[in-house]
């Protein structure tokens, strides 16, 4: 009768466990598209990786996919409109169009702007349209949400240049008298 080699099925299944888990973290890792709106729309995520900014932000379906809510076509808008966009590009693009793709009476941007969901007409800002655009346009507007604006940096202290410095000369110290003979 044959001997099992242990060490060759070793090898293989301890590959398989691996690889199998290394596709468990992926299947639960946020699309980018979702990562993205996170970041860039100042959004709280979830440590179970739904509530706030679940794939509903722009599907209907709770797993994502077709079809896509009210905003999620102002998104598809934005690609079709700029077929190179990459995602943070094209969801700046949908918040500049400046439309209220669920009909309830707030654009996308102050939808964004309020953690309201923006493709749902049943969840909208508690407050005025007036008073949320007041404390919108105070916090910068749609160019909060632009990709390609860099954010604040801390000042740096002044390194005055040459031309700004007191040149300094270093002390002179006579020389010493020669011995005396």
């Amino acid at each position: 009768m044959p001997r099992l080699n242990v060490r060759k099925l070793l090898v293989p299944l301890l590959f398989l466990a691996s690889s199998g888990s290394v596709l468990l973290e992926q299947a639960a890792a946020r699309p980018p598209y979702r990562t993205q709106a996170i970041a860039q729309f100042h959004l709280e995520a979830d440590p179970a990786k739904k509530g706030t900014t679940g794939c509903t932000y722009c599907h209907v379906n709770s797993r994502g996919g077709a079809p896509w809510n009210a905003f999620g076509q102002t998104v598809k808008r934005a690609f079709s409109e700029n077929p190179k966009a990459f995602i943070p590009d094209a969801l700046y693009g949908a918040l500049k169009f400046n439309v209220d793709s669920d009909k309830d009476g707030y654009s996308d941007a102050l939808e964004v702007f309020a953690l309201t969901l923006p493709g749902d007409a049943t969840s909208k800002p508690s407050e005025s349209v007036a008073d949320l655009q007041k404390r919108f346009d105070a916090a910068g507007g749609v160019e909060q949400y632009n990709p390609a604006k860099p954010t604040a940096k801390p000042a740096t202290p002044k390194i005055p240049a040459p031309s700004d410095m007191t040149p300094v000369t270093p002390p002179v110290t006579p020389p010493a008298d020669p011995p005396k003979s």
